[in-house]
């Protein structure tokens, strides 16, 4: 029942509702707030019995994970809230909101039937504002007796003793999760321990059976170090292979690998570990860390609160990763994620940094990267006939090694088949045949032929003034990411444009295609080795989301998918300040005019709906004018659909006329890619015009009409990528339209619309040249005046 509750809407508001109260408390007095807690406290237990349904977690503790993806299995969890996550940025109080989302993330984990042990920070600043609190009420009680007047401005507040704080706020600071926890069903103890704890074996036990007890009652223990006895640690006591605890990071480490935990996740206010510290130049976030990379590390200062730093950190995960324990440290402060940290980490997420004892044995996504980008600079500066010698040999390699692609393809299909996890359109998307080859081979070719005068050329020249002259060339974008579902086909017409237009290529392909995209990079690779750019295109065949991909602003200029109108949705939103070309529906129309020739219809319709109907570019919705309803023409498209078996649905106006009409369609905005289609009836061209711009994709719209002025309209009006007059939708295509292959198309109005070509992977850059020129040249007073004169553009010679 807990689990419904928890799932349901009502489980979100808990933040506000717990925060409204806690800061409705923020001008009383400490004692009335421990009050208003314990009040609070029993109010929540009123429901705090509620049976709940958990989720079986079985993991025998071993060695820590390899992979961020296996941390969904992760059972025990141990938490580690940083002093700098807890308090304010004055210091002085705790970050209500923050800890809030915390508490909510870990009680949804500990709902799923994990065991979460949570290591906080946070009882000095608590108590650092009681006591100022109680110091300001006293000294202008004594003050306002002495004087007759309150003057607080006035006061000085003394320097408070860190063990006194900690005194008084660890009440105050267990209360407050009490309250937090007890919304969830969820009950919490604390414990508070020292370094001796863990140096006498009988505390040790005890300590040890008291946190096992408290699991298995389904208890969240709430460990801190008690701040206000607890004695400086023992000088290189980490030598004889314990860790000392010396801060909540060494303790957390050494209560997981006590308590053999699956992961230990620190939290702190940096993202995870830099290669050197945050913020300084150049300075990388590294995503995977190993046993012995601390030669690549620069460490900087410690948080501006807390004991422990970077490096101690560092130490405590290398210790508990030793020690069988998975670790990752990440930003518990950052406003966009800390509301999502803890359960994106243990989705198995690329947040922070994750410590692992695999190296994997090739390169990582962002050497990955980097390497596209090095790589693809270098293919820009080539000559364009040695980049065009590149596709010309990757087009012959497709043909001579036909025999090897076709036998990877033929295990990709066995293997899809097998499993049966892919619908009927896309097994034949991951087909590959001898006639698809040759078709890549031709493209290729065409690809090659056009590439001679792409990069470097001007567009533009201006003589701004006398021997100062501007040039607009087009340039390469930079990397792009190409990401691609069941259609291995797609790698080399990508891979050709890239090589064509100078840029860096990451290709992520799906791994129902995995044999068969290895052998098509492994010949690419092979054709960029003739000139010595063979990092330029990689393929990514490492374990991360596409999510995790879209993140890499950093490496990646434009991100272009190509594959389910689902999988395009999903980029676009993952895609964090990146941009996206595409389209995510591919939902096309045809109009049927009163004045369409009855031979066209026919073919025109059954080409675009059943030639591949699971292509982007295929029919999905007839329009047909309401005066053909009950004629000749309109029997022969009926008969036509049925004899090739599409399954027609009927549209609201078009069921209106019918006795017995076909299914009616769920949504005109349906993209069946598949034998299946909508007809619809409206009054005239403009009615047309209006349900294409209302339900439409913009992708690409037919009209069928001998009537040219009818046409003309229909072709100036629909605001689509792709507009035609009596031809196919299937025409909507890179091959097809002359530019020898496509990356995709695109549905956007800015930069590339429709099929996208070389020209679409082509941005540009402004060249100036001058000589000693200054702008105070050009000045009232100054010696020199603008002339703005267009100046003929140079002829390249692409022989």
């Amino acid at each position: 029942m807990l689990s419904h509750i928890v799932s349901s809407s009502s489980f979100r508001p808990f933040s506000h509702r717990v925060l409204s109260w806690i800061r409705s408390t923020a001008g009383s007095r400490p004692n009335c707030l421990m009050q208003r807690l314990a009040f609070r406290l029993n109010f929540s237990r009123s429901w705090s019995n509620i049976p709940f349904i958990t989720v079986p977690l079985i993991r025998t503790h071993g060695k820590p994970f390899a992979h961020r993806s296996e941390l969904k299995h992760a059972k025990r969890i141990v938490v580690k809230l940083g002093s700098a996550v807890v308090t304010r940025g004055d210091e002085c109080g705790l970050a209500l909101g923050r800890l809030a989302s915390i508490v909510e993330q870990v009680s949804v984990l500990q709902n799923q039937g994990r065991e979460m042990i949570l290591v906080t920070s946070g009882a000095v600043a608590f108590g650092k504002q009681r006591l100022r609190h109680e110091i300001l009420l006293s000294q202008s009680v004594r003050q306002a007796l002495h004087s007759g007047q309150n003057q607080l401005s006035e006061m000085a507040i003394p320097v408070l003793e860190a063990r006194a704080c900690a005194a008084a706020g660890q009440s105050g600071l267990m209360a407050l999760y009490e309250a937090m926890f007890t919304q969830y069903s969820i009950c919490a103890a604390q414990i508070l321990v020292t370094n001796l704890d863990f140096h006498d074996e009988q505390k040790r036990r005890n300590l040890n059976g008291t946190l096992h007890e408290l699991l298995r009652m389904n208890i969240v223990p709430i460990v801190n170090t008690n701040d206000a006895v607890v004695p400086p640690a023992e000088p290189n006591s980490d030598l004889q292979g314990v860790i000392s605890v010396k801060d909540n990071d060494s303790l957390a480490a050494r209560l997981a690998v006590e308590m053999k935990t699956d992961l230990l996740i620190l939290l702190s206010d940096v993202e995870g570990l830099f290669d050197r510290p945050p913020g300084s130049d150049d300075s990388k976030l590294i995503d995977i860390f190993y046993p012995g990379d601390q030669q690549s590390v620069t460490f900087g200062t410690k948080s501006r609160v807390g004991l422990g730093g970077m490096e101690a950190k560092v130490k405590a995960a290398l210790w508990a990763l030793q020690g069988g324990t998975s670790v990752v440290i990440a930003n518990g402060t950052h406003p966009k994620v800390s509301g999502h940290v803890i359960t994106d980490i243990v989705e198995g997420k690329k947040v922070g940094t994750f410590f692992s004892e695999v190296k994997p044995a090739g390169p990582t996504v962002e050497q990955q990267g980097e390497m596209a980008r090095s790589g693809g600079r270098t293919l820009a500066t080539l000559m364009p006939e040695q980049r065009a010698e590149i596709i010309y040999r990757l087009a012959d390699l497709l043909t001579d090694q036909r025999e090897e692609i076709l036998l990877a393809n033929k295990k990709d299909m066995e293997e899809a088949e097998g499993k049966g996890r892919l619908a009927s359109p896309l097994l034949k998307r991951l087909s590959l045949s001898t006639s698809k080859l040759n078709s890549l081979a031709i493209g290729l070719r065409q690809i090659a032929a056009s590439s001679q005068d792409s990069v470097g050329r001007v567009l533009r020249r201006t003589r701004i003034a006398k021997d100062l002259e501007l040039e607009q060339v087009t340039v390469p974008i930079g990397v792009l990411l190409v990401i691609f579902e069941s259609r291995p086909d797609c790698l080399p017409q990508v891979a050709a444009l890239a090589i064509a237009s100078g840029n860096g290529l990451l290709l992520k392909g799906g791994k129902e295609a995995a044999h068969s995209n290895r052998i098509l990079h492994h010949l690419t690779q092979e054709a960029l080795s003739l000139h010595g750019v063979r990092d330029a295109v990689q393929l990514v065949n490492t374990r991360e989301d596409v999510e995790d991909l879209c993140r890499l602003d950093k490496l990646i200029d434009l991100i272009i998918p190509r594959g389910s109108s689902q999988l395009v949705r999903d980029i676009q939103k993952a895609a964090k300040g990146v941009p996206v070309m595409g389209h995510s529906e591919g939902i096309c129309h045809m109009y049927v005019d009163t004045e369409a020739s009855v031979d066209k219809v026919t073919r025109l319709v059954r080409d675009s709906k059943c030639e591949y109907p699971a292509a982007c570019n295929a029919l999905e919705t007839l329009l047909i004018h309401r005066d053909l309803l009950r004629t000749p023409l309109f029997d022969q498209i009926i008969d036509m659909l049925r004899v090739e078996q599409v399954k027609i649905h009927a549209g609201p106006k078009f069921a209106s006329y019918l006795t017995f009409s076909p299914s009616e369609v769920k949504s005109l905005r349906t993209e069946y890619g598949d034998l299946e289609c909508c007809i619809e009836v409206v009054d005239n061209v403009q009615d047309a015009i209006d349900h294409i711009h209302k339900y439409g994709s913009s992708h690409t719209d037919v009209i069928v009409t001998e009537n040219e002025k009818t046409a003309e309209f229909f072709l100036q009006h629909v605001d689509s990528a792709c507009v035609f007059w009596n031809a196919s939708t299937r025409f909507s295509d890179g091959y097809r339209f002359g530019l020898g292959a496509e990356v995709g198309i695109s549905t956007s109005r800015i930069h590339a619309r429709g099929p996208v070509g070389l020209e679409g992977l082509l941005t540009t850059k402004w060249l100036l040249r001058g000589r000693d020129h200054v702008v105070s040249d050009f000045s009232e007073n100054g010696t020199l005046k603008y002339l703005h004169e267009n100046l003929p553009i140079p002829q390249r010679n692409t022989n």
